[in-house]
């Protein structure tokens, strides 16, 4: 099973997409608690260079606090993480598909949440 949903974004550059991201997520019910500058970090922190690299932590606070309901544990597994790389032909991005990082936990109830949130996320990608 995949575990992430994907899309490049041709001929864009990454500060373009991370806008067009975040307003596809907002859009879509997420937020966006974290961002990590992941390319920055690895220079930082061990002096290599990388392409750019973002990971944004969104969230949809109504699915969210859903699936707390459900299993008060799967906090562990917040936010649902969006990548965002340079790559070749532009940018790509990847979304957690929370369904697949969702299997560990035996709970219909919480799939089926996990099910909407995958869909408003793959409705927020298709539309960066």
């Amino acid at each position: 099973m995949a575990y992430t949903i994907n899309r490049i974004i041709p001929d864009a550059g990454i500060d373009d997409v991370d806008a067009r991201a975040r307003k596809a997520l907002a859009d879509n019910g997420f937020g966006v608690l974290t961002e990590i500058d992941v390319k920055a970090t690895m220079k930082k922190k061990l002096d290599v260079e990388m392409p750019a690299y973002r990971i944004l932590g969104a969230c949809n606070p109504k699915m969210a606090h859903q699936a707390i309901g459900i299993e008060p544990r799967v906090g562990a597994m917040l936010p649902c993480n969006v990548i965002l790389r340079e790559v070749e032909d532009g940018v790509e991005v990847s979304a957690i598909d929370p369904v697949a990082s969702m299997q560990a936990i035996e709970n219909a109830e919480l799939t089926a949440v996990a099910g909407e949130v995958r869909d408003l996320l793959a409705k927020a990608v298709e539309a960066i």
